[in-house]
């Protein structure tokens, strides 16, 4: 008896427990209109991923924050105007420019 209510609790808290949902993105696949609209997730979170992505592919460690603003609302003002680009490609033409 003692045990079938252990085991009745165990699968009650399991049961309790929030089921976490992993979700992979493709970043190639994310167009400008996709990352500019809001329409994946915060578009600062993708900013932060590929200035990242970029900095280190490049070997550079640092990071200059108010660059990375600028930065954002470059590729902000680039995607408006070329929504169906995938913004790593925007991101290559404007890394490209400095």
């Amino acid at each position: 008896m003692k045990s079938s209510f252990l085991l009745l609790v165990v699968l009650i808290v399991a049961a309790a427990q929030p089921a976490q949902a992993q979700v992979m993105l493709d970043i190639s696949k994310v167009t400008c209109d996709q990352w500019s609209g809001y329409k994946i997730t915060n578009p600062q979170n993708i900013a932060l991923w590929l200035s990242g992505y970029y900095n280190g592919k490049h070997g550079n460690t640092s990071l200059d924050t108010q660059g990375l603003a600028a930065d954002i609302e470059k590729l902000r003002d680039f995607c408006i105007t070329n929504p169906q680009l995938p913004v790593m490609q925007a991101v290559e033409r404007l890394m490209s420019k400095k």
